[in-house]
């Protein structure tokens, strides 16, 4: 899952802070922990190893010491990008997916982020353009929260850390309240509390010492209603939707640590762990939830589907 914290500003006791700042969400990666402090910028990260076990440690710098990330979430898609970047003449020091967004920062800056296939929010420290880029991924399936204090930006992976900089306070946004009592959730950028807010889905955040920007590097398009359609029948729609699904559920099973699937007991769930069983040369491990209440507990639906994938299934 992982997690980080950080800064962009000039600030006392960096180094206790952002120790603050990481114990507070260290839950979030188990694994180890590091640090990162420039003179106007600081970077804290907490890890879940997923992929590049062994060597994809952060904050993580680039050669030149110019760029340097605290990333949480994975990208799919990074062998190919990584290819790319190779047969450019790119060299790797580490596995991990961490190190190609670098280069390909490196390259494109904030565009590459459309390149990116995968969930994920990071933090990218430019030391030579004096600027702390913050984005999310399309979906927003990773969270990132941000605020300002006397001049400073703080951002982090859940609000408990930004909790940690001094004069920083939960002061409950009524507005927020209203909300989440009647959609289940705040609308980003507003989250539950005043003067904190939250990165929107597909967004960047670029900060500098003279201004801050926010703009959206992805929209999602529906194509107008009289553009012609490759489906046209239920068949077609049915190898479209394996196909996509597939190459989806193909792309998350690369991991330097095994992999298992959730079975809730529905169709969805069903059907990815079906893909994933078929995909994998050993045993695919499922696990899932029962209830006490026979309104809500489906466990007949997930042991049967287990037991036809002839998976090692827990609850």
């Amino acid at each position: 899952m992982c997690g980080f914290g950080g800064y962009f500003g000039s600030i006392r006791d960096a180094e206790a802070l952002l120790a603050r700042m990481i114990a507070a969400i260290a839950h979030r990666g188990p694994d180890e922990q590091g640090k990162f402090v420039a003179a106007d910028a600081g970077l804290g990260h907490a890890r879940l190893s997923v992929i590049g076990i062994g060597d994809g440690q952060q904050p993580m710098s680039d050669v030149s010491g110019n760029l340097t990330i605290a990333f949480n979430g994975e990208i799919f898609n990074y062998l190919e990008l990584r290819e790319g970047l190779i047969a450019k003449g790119r060299r790797f020091r580490t596995s991990s997916d961490t190190e190609v967004i670098l280069h390909l920062f490196d390259e494109m800056g904030e565009d590459c982020l459309s390149l990116l296939n995968g969930d994920f929010a990071l933090a990218i420290w430019d030391n030579r353009r004096r600027r702390m880029v913050l984005a999310r991924d399309r979906m927003g399936v990773r969270p990132l929260f941000y605020t300002s204090r006397d001049g400073v930006l703080y951002f982090a992976s859940e609000i408990k850390a930004l909790l940690k900089v001094p004069g920083v306070s939960a002061e409950i946004d009524p507005i927020a309240l209203d909300q989440i009592f009647t959609l289940w959730a705040p609308i980003a950028p507003r989250t539950a509390f005043r003067n904190i807010h939250e990165l929107e889905p597909a967004s960047v955040m670029i900060a500098t010492q003279e201004q801050v920007t926010v703009k959206r590097y992805w929209h999602l398009d529906y194509p107008h209603r009289d553009a012609p359609s490759k489906v046209t029948n239920e068949d077609d729609a049915a190898e479209e939707l394996q196909a996509l699904l597939s190459d989806a559920v193909r792309l998350r099973m690369r991991a330097d640590v095994p992999v298992g699937s959730y079975l809730s007991g529905g169709l969805d769930s069903s059907l990815v762990s079906a893909l994933a069983a078929g995909m994998t040369p050993r045993r695919l491990q499922t696990f899932s939830v029962t209830f006490d209440s026979t309104e809500h507990d489906e466990s007949a639906f997930q042991t049967e589907m287990a037991s036809a994938l002839g998976a090692w299934h827990r609850t």
